[in-house]
């Protein structure tokens, strides 16, 4: 089977553009409070490897180290969320919507559901994890 057709996708201002190639994950909405403070909402994104992200624009990438494990990327001149990376994992999560429609991505499931806002409520039909879990990272 060939890979799918890269995806492309931009912060805001279009100080970091990038391409998404090969296989990707369905999909993953994290509720924790790390990335509802980081995006101002709860977080969807999908994943590739991380030969597969190829930044075309990279003058306003910044990235911000929110745990020991963990890093989060985003644009300086703009302030989108783009992407989060594990320092032992071989894949870059990407931010869902900095990607350009058409996408022919879906949801795959809710992760740190524990953590979901007092504002808002999960929709029922997708698996939902307490923590992490489900294909999705430890977000943090």
């Amino acid at each position: 089977m060939s890979n799918p057709p890269p995806l492309t996708g931009s912060c805001l201002c279009g100080a970091v553009r990038f391409e998404a190639h090969g296989p990707r994950r369905p999909v993953i909405v994290c509720h924790c409070g790390q990335c509802r403070k980081w995006s101002g909402h709860q977080v969807a994104a999908t994943a590739v490897s991380r030969d597969g992200l190829r930044l075309i624009e990279s003058r306003g990438l910044k990235w911000y180290r929110s745990s020991d494990f963990a890093q989060r990327g985003f644009c300086a001149e703009c302030g989108s969320s783009l992407f989060w990376q594990h320092d032992t994992e071989d894949h870059t999560s990407i931010m869902a919507g900095t990607l350009d429609a058409p996408t022919g991505l879906e949801t795959g499931s809710h992760i740190y559901v524990a953590d979901c806002g007092d504002y808002y409520t999960i929709e029922e039909g997708l698996p939902q994890f307490e923590q992490g879990g489900g294909g999705g990272d430890d977000k943090a």
